[in-house]
């Protein structure tokens, strides 16, 4: 079976879980006069992020969830109108910022260009006529099929904020897939930026945590909203020397990921009803059903059946998420098996008329 349902499958190899048995542990849960906890492999972790980022401290979260609620909890407030695409994770999945049961912020929708990056007459548009207090972005952008936004519009992106004094958050949580596609450094990507959260349990291959980075007061005031949370640790280096060992030796090796993912969607060319995404930049590969009249449930049950998992996504889309420990022999059998589906599918609509 290939399971490319998402690269949150990986799982930890042994010189991986190794770590956690040599790990110097503390309680990171009891701060000193500066707020840092005691636990000296979280403090490590969190410096490493810092300065992989270029931001000043780093605050580690139990998800990436929890991580982006941390940081919008942080630069907002009840009935603040936060700038955000419809289809961005915090909105769409996490939803916990914009809840009326929890964060009651309200959203104000940007939107994407010919190119998948934000457009930005759309934001200005907006922020002429709205009081904005965050301007978020997503790089990757998972339900936009793992798309990138490059410097140059995340330069305009800061340009924008800073003509209307507002702070800048990026979910990162495949920041680092981000990076390799666009030949750049996570510390470039994230210049134009006032905070940033990326996720250890994708790509990485750790088995749990995120990272939040910005300022030392923002965090500061971000690990009192990660405790509102339930999100304090206490012996969290078992979770940070994971995480250490995946940035030190899965950053450059997601190359692959990018590659197997784009080796799919090549030979993916000549399928009659499903629509590939035109391009893909990283990871994440979709393919579009809405020429089939069928549930993308219905057709991952298919998939199934011929040896291949996956995920519906959106409202008629099902997504494929290439990770460590996927081949490339993997990727060229699932587009073999997408191929067959096709075939299929074509085959009993012809039949239906």
């Amino acid at each position: 079976m290939i399971d490319l349902r998402s690269d949150t499958l990986t799982v930890p190899d042994r010189p991986m879980l190794e770590t956690i048995l040599s790990a110097r542990l503390g309680d990171d849960g009891r701060l000193d006069e500066k707020g840092r906890g005691e636990d000296p492999t979280v403090n490590d972790l969190e410096d490493c992020g810092a300065e992989l980022t270029g931001k000043e401290a780093g605050l580690l979260c139990c998800s990436g969830t929890m991580g982006n609620s941390a940081a919008l909890l942080t630069h907002c407030g009840p009935g603040d109108e936060v700038l955000i695409d419809s289809l961005h994770h915090m909105y769409r999945s996490e939803k916990m910022a914009f809840s009326s049961r929890f964060g009651q912020f309200h959203a104000v929708f940007f939107d994407y260009d010919k190119q998948e990056m934000p457009d930005i007459d759309s934001m200005k548009r907006q922020m002429e006529t709205h009081p904005i207090k965050l301007i978020c972005v997503e790089n990757t952008h998972n339900f936009r099929g793992g798309a990138c936004t490059d410097l140059q519009r995340l330069k305009k992106i800061r340009d924008l904020a800073d003509e209307y004094h507002v702070p800048v958050h990026m979910d990162g949580a495949r920041l680092f897939n981000a990076a390799a596609y666009l030949k750049t450094s996570p510390e470039e990507l994230c210049r134009y930026v006032d905070s940033v959260q990326f996720c250890f349990s994708k790509g990485l291959a750790a088995p749990v945590g995120s990272l939040l980075c910005g300022t030392e007061t923002f965090i500061k005031k971000a690990k009192v909203t990660r405790k509102m949370l339930g999100g304090a640790l206490r012996q969290g280096g078992i979770i940070a020397a994971p995480a250490k060992y995946a940035v030190l030796h899965n950053i450059k090796r997601l190359q692959e990921d990018n590659e197997n993912a784009q080796l799919c969607r090549s030979l993916l060319n000549s399928l009659k009803l499903i629509i590939p995404q035109p391009s893909v930049q990283t990871n994440i590969l979709m393919l579009d059903l809405s020429h089939w009249n069928g549930e993308p449930e219905t057709f991952c049950h298919m998939a199934e059946k011929k040896g291949l998992l996956i995920k519906p996504v959106l409202d008629h889309c099902v997504r494929l998420v290439f990770y460590k420990g996927i081949t490339k022999e993997n990727a060229v059998s699932a587009a073999r098996i997408i191929h067959d589906l096709d075939d299929e599918l074509a085959g009993d609509m012809n039949h239906g008329h």
